[in-house]
C-alpha cells in the first residue's frame, strides 16, 4: 500500500479503533501488557496512528514519541495527544529521523505485515533502540490468512488483500503474508533475540456482545488473529 493509504479513511479507522473487538479488547491491552513497568522510559510508537498506543503508554508514565506516514493519522494523534506531542512523519521503510540508541523500547502494532521486506525496518528499529531495549510488536498471525485463503501457499511470503468495514464505511487493505519460522529467522538476522511469543486471549473487560459465541459458550478460551512479540536488542 502507498504510505498515505490510511488518509483515505482516517477517521473511520480511528473511530473503529476506539472501541472493537480486535483492536480496544484484544490488541492495545495486550501490547499494554507485553509493555509492562514503562515509568520513565523512552518508547517509539513506529506506526503510532492515531496515537491510542502512545496515550495509554504515556498514562503509564512512559515519555513517548511517535511516527506515521500516514499525514492524516498524524493530525489525528496531535489531536488526540496534544500540540506539544513529540510526532514525526516518516516511513518505516525508509531511514527514520531518530539518532543511534535514543529509545528504551519501541512498540510497533499491526505495521510490519504491510512491508514485503522487513530486513531494512528491523535494522533502522534495532539502531535507534538502546543496547537491551526492547522491540514490542504485533502482526497478522500467520495462520489466520491460511484459513481464510486456503489454496494459497503457508509457506510462501506473499501479498494478500482482504475488504473491511471501519465504522461503517468499506476499505481494502493489502499485506504481507510471512510463515512463522521467515518471521523469526527476520527478527535473529536483525540482532534481536526472541524473548516472548504471544497468543493472547481478549481482555478480561471486554463486553460480551463483543466476544465470539464459541468463547461465551466456553468452547474456546481464545481466537486466533494477530500474534505478539518481545524481541531484545542484543
Amino acid at each position: 500500500m502507498k504510505p498515505t493509504h490510511y488518509d483515505d479513511f482516517a477517521e473511520n479507522y480511528s473511530a473503529e479503533n476506539e472501541s472493537s473487538l480486535l483492536n480496544a479488547y484484544y490488541e492495545r491491552p495486550a501490547m499494554i501488557g507485553l509493555a509492562g513497568d514503562v515509568s520513565g522510559r523512552r518508547i517509539l510508537d513506529a506506526g503510532c496512528g492515531s496515537g491510542p498506543l502512545s496515550a495509554a503508554l504515556s498514562a503509564k508514565g512512559a515519555i513517548m514519541t511517535g511516527f506515521d506516514s500516514s499525514p492524516a493519522m498524524l493530525e489525528l494523534a496531535r489531536q488526540r495527544l496534544g500540540a506539544a506531542a513529540d510526532l514525526h512523519l516518516a516511513d518505516l521503510s525508509k531511514p527514520l529521523p531518530f539518532a543511534d540508541r535514543s529509545f528504551d523500547d519501541v512498540v510497533s502494532s499491526l505495521v510490519l505485515h504491510y512491508l514485503e521486506d522487513w530486513s531494512a525496518p528491523l535494522a533502522e528499529l534495532r539502531r535507534v533502540l538502546k543496547p537491551g531495549g526492547r522491540l514490542i510488536l504485533s502482526v497478522n498471525h500467520p495462520t489466520v490468512s491460511v484459513v481464510n485463503h486456503p489454496t494459497e501457499d503457508y509457506f510462501a511470503v506473499r501479498q494478500y488483500s482482504e475488504d473491511y468495514e471501519f465504522d461503517g464505511e468499506p476499505a481494502v487493505l493489502t499485506f504481507w503474508h510471512r510463515p512463522l519460522h521467515a518471521m523469526i529467522n527476520d527478527f535473529t538476522s536483525a540482532g534481536y533475540r526472541v524473548a516472548t511469543v504471544s497468543e493472547p486471549a481478549p481482555a478480561p473487560d471486554t463486553p460480551h456482545e463483543l466476544l465470539p459465541p464459541r468463547i461465551l459458550n466456553g468452547e474456546r478460551t481464545a481466537f486466533l488473529s494477530f500474534i505478539f512479540f518481545v524481541l531484545e536488542a542484543n
